[in-house]
């Protein structure tokens, strides 16, 4: 099978960088639908792991993926299938053991999504043929996102086909493609290497060499101690003995967090181990068979199971043995392993499915010493991913990395075989839930040195940190809050309305939530979705932990830390009553519905088919139950192209107000219940500098 490296994107002839970047585009499309002919039909539509959606999920995302970010970057101005783009693209990250998604979905069919893939293949592939290409390629470029979609794709190669490991063996077949390494021996026994302390370099610079997330952008230098790391990846052979000493009934040997998955999983090995008929020998499960156990192969554990195999260690041979930082993994890699120019591996490696569609006996890549220090199976660490010094979000995706900034998500380090494109460079920085499976692994170090680990415990995004004073801090200038004078208008209103039932609000726009922690004060449910993860992450970390702390700019670099709480605010007993989402307003999915009341606050003149949801928004109200609309109807072509404007324009020569269009809109199934008011509303960007903007307040009760 072709496998490419990531492209280099700083340099280089356009035309044929452009002929690079098709095929580098084609030979991931194809390789990611080969992956997928491995399973039956109706496989598609199991759930290998519980906590992940079906496989035509993960079948479709990746090319609804490619429209939806096109669309959100301007470069395409239509949609494929709005059905299909709504519906597979968002739901991917995984959950907790104990926030199950047991929603139903009408899932489309196999060849309903293969018909989709082709169109959206064939818009891509002229997109590269007819998109400016000028290098370096820059993050602001539309070839940006061309390769952001490639190397998206490349990921869901890789986590997809952990899903199809998951999946009972009857439903998979045999692929000459996907043959596993065909090698097995004794495991050799571990020992421990010495690595010198040296200083580590982290973090990239634009424009970069190769494609690189927002995670990998931005700089932090460490100082890292001398430390001994274990020779090999831990083997099937090395964890056996923590299991048959009770490894898995211990629970000294488990964190916290550990003992309580443990407990839900009722695991008693890893999960890639099938015990035989005996109830004592075990086999194993790669993607496409169940075999002899392979001893001298990496054993595929979480990371809490190869934590408690450390602590285990520890305990036996009285040492401090742990999992390696990031940047301890960063020491191993530039003292052993080669690099090019552009940080792609050169160090030959069990990675890119180089060598059969499996891990190998963990002795088989020497790396100066050490073994697999890329390659064969990711290596979990002991930090928890968070934002370099200078980390910035990519306008077009600004849901990859801060979700996982929240101290749950840790780091993975070295790559798989499995692992292609910028997976297998040196900056690749990707991050799972410590109870996730993946084609992971580990390797321990002896180290005196404790792992000490500071997050960003405040926001310092300065939209979110307005967004976030704008609807819970300040007063400014004598003008109410916004969202709580909003919903205060709201209650008042629907108090003249005998038919309204106060059971389940929509909080369509909500941005950090305040809106919807105040609904819930008179609502039992409130489903709030905005489109920005950002504020979505930021309303649900309110909602989980009660407060937040975020930097408000003075002026210039200073800045003054401010802190808010729902117990302040008299919010605290709201929480359980909201459920926080992302999504699109334009393109909501069909399960929301049956709503009593809908509020978009602000929202209507940020859209980029207004009409396509005032049109339908009908659907999802209950009879008698209202739509409440704020908006200070400033049209801009940055969200909505003129000619989808509501109003604020003439027609024959008369004024059409964006009243009268919501008039015209809504008529058929609503009619307006109120008299339209004014609510002003103040956001301080600095201590002095405030946007003061008056927002119109309409109000329509469903017929």
């Amino acid at each position: 099978m072709q496998t490419l490296t990531t492209p280099i994107i700083n340099k280089g002839d356009a035309d044929l960088k452009r002929a690079e970047i098709r095929e580098y585009f084609r030979t991931t499309w194809d390789m990611y639908e080969n992956l997928f002919s491995t399973i039956d039909d109706d496989a598609y539509y199991l759930r290998p792991d519980a906590l992940r959606h079906p496989l035509i999920f993960y079948f479709g995302h990746t090319a609804t993926f490619y429209a939806n970010k096109l669309l959100v970057s301007k470069i395409t101005d239509e949609r494929i299938n709005p059905k299909i783009e709504s519906m597979l693209a968002i739901g991917v990250d995984e959950m907790s053991w104990d926030d199950l998604d047991e929603a139903h979905y009408d899932w489309p069919t196999v060849a309903e999504v293969q018909t989709y893939r082709n169109k959206v293949c064939s818009m891509v592939e002229s997109l590269i043929d007819t998109l400016p290409l000028i290098l370096p390629i820059k993050w602001e470029d539309p070839f940006w996102i061309i390769m952001m979609g490639i190397e998206h794709e490349r990921i869901h190669f890789e986590t997809s086909s952990v899903l199809i490991r998951q999946l009972p063996i009857e439903k998979v077949k045999a692929h000459k493609d996907w043959a596993i390494y065909n090698k097995s021996g004794i495991a050799p026994d571990n020992t421990l290497i010495n690595v010198k302390s040296d200083e580590v370099r982290q973090g990239r610079s634009q424009p970069s060499a190769t494609y690189s997330w927002d995670n990998e952008y931005g700089e932090v230098t460490t100082q890292v101690k001398e430390f001994k790391a274990s020779k090999f990846l831990v083997s099937n052979q090395e964890y056996l003995v923590f299991v048959e000493d009770s490894g898995y009934q211990t629970e000294s040997y488990w964190t916290e967090e550990g003992w309580d998955w443990l407990q839900y999983k009722k695991a008693t090995h890893p999960s890639f181990w099938l015990k035989n008929r005996d109830g004592r020998q075990y086999k194993y499960r790669s993607m496409l068979e169940e075999i002899n156990m392979p001893w001298d192969w990496p054993v595929d554990v979480n990371y809490l199971e190869a934590k408690a195999f450390c602590n285990w260690l520890s305990k036996k041979q009285s040492k401090s043995i742990r999992l390696p930082t990031e940047a301890e993994w960063y020491r191993m890699a530039d003292s052993h392993l080669e690099y090019d120019d552009a940080d792609r591996l050169v160090s030959n490696a069990n990675i890119e499915v180089k060598h059969g569609a499996s891990p190998c006996p963990v002795n088989t890549h020497e790396h100066k010493g050490l073994y697999d220090v890329a390659g064969n199976v990711w290596q979990w660490s002991e930090s928890a991913i968070d934002g370099y010094e200078g980390f910035a979000v990519h306008p077009a995706y600004d849901d990859f990395s801060v979700p996982t900034f929240d101290g749950r998500h840790n780091l993975i380090k070295g790559g798989s075989w499995a692992s292609t494109g910028n997976e297998s460079t040196r900056d690749s920085r990707y991050a799972f839930r410590r109870h996730f499976t993946q084609h992971a692994g580990f390797r321990y170090i002896e180290s005196e040195q404790t792992v000490e680990q500071e997050f960003n415990t405040y926001e310092t995004d300065e939209l979110i940190s307005q967004y976030l004073e704008f609807h819970f801090g300040d007063e400014y200038f004598n003008v109410p809050n916004f969202p709580k004078a909003c919903i205060e208008a709201v209650f008042e209103q629907a108090q003249n309305n005998s038919d309204l039932r106060y059971e389940r609000a929509f909080d369509l726009g909500c941005a950090v939530g305040r809106s919807s922690f105040e609904l819930a004060t008179k609502f039992d449910h409130v489903d709030a979705l905005d489109f920005s993860s950002r504020f979505i992450q930021n309303a649900q970390s309110l909602a989980e932990h009660g407060k937040v702390r975020y930097l408000m700019t003075d002026e210039g670099e200073l800045s003054t830390l401010k802190q808010v709480s729902l117990e302040d605010l008299k919010l605290e007993d709201t929480v359980d009553k909201v459920n926080f989402l992302q999504g699109d307003a334009s393109n909501l999915k069909s399960n929301y519905q049956n709503y009593d009341l809908i509020f978009a606050g602000n929202l209507i003149d940020r859209l980029y088919e207004p009409a396509a949801f005032l049109n339908s928004i009908h659907d999802r109200i209950n009879s008698g139950g209202m739509l409440v609309m704020t908006s200070p109807y400033t049209w801009l072509e940055e969200f909505t192209k003129k000619e989808n404007w509501i109003g604020g324009y003439k027609v024959n020569g008369e004024n059409m107000t964006t009243l009268d269009g919501l008039t015209e809109a809504l008529k058929e199934n609503f009619e307006p219940f109120a008299e339209p008011i004014d609510v002003p509303f103040v956001i301080r960007e600095t201590a002095r500098k405030h946007q003061h903007t008056i927002a119109q307040m309409t109000f329509w009760k469903r017929k």
